[in-house]
């Protein structure tokens, strides 16, 4: 029986968590990387890092098994990332936002996720090639 394929052969994804203010939010996105096999994580900004109690409460142990980083500036993280060949992406709703379903999923992406109140600001959404929504019914 042939292997597989897992969904990173197909496209790379990571995902960048950016100004996330609750720990436990920190903690479910790393649940939410190790369950879709996210490449890696980046946290920046205000975004807490490992070791927490409050991230491994809702972790439940995949800050240990998801690859992680934490950077200082997204701005140059988005060059580099766009560099190696990915599409930025910002999960945001609004004005120009795509569904997420309709992507180029042969593309390897970055998805920035912001801040649970204000969102992502209007400096890091220039730097974007694009803002997804996931729609909710």
């Amino acid at each position: 029986m042939p292997k597989q394929k897992k969904i990173q052969d197909a496209r790379s994804l990571i995902l960048i968590a950016h100004d996330i203010r609750s720990l436990h939010n920190v903690g479910s996105i790393f649940r939410s990387c190790d369950a879709f096999d996210v490449e890696r994580l980046y946290l920046t900004g205000i975004t807490g890092t490992p070791p927490r109690k409050e991230i491994a409460k809702v972790a439940l142990g995949s800050e240990h098994r998801v690859a992680w980083e934490q950077r200082e500036d997204l701005v140059s993280l988005c060059h580099e990332l766009r560099r190696e060949g990915f599409q930025i992406m910002a999960l945001e709703t609004g004005l120009g936002s795509v569904p997420i379903q309709t992507i180029d999923v042969g593309k390897p992406a970055a998805l920035i996720l912001g801040n649970e109140v204000t969102g992502i600001s209007e400096s890091i959404l220039s730097l974007v090639d694009c803002k997804v929504e996931v729609p909710m019914i």
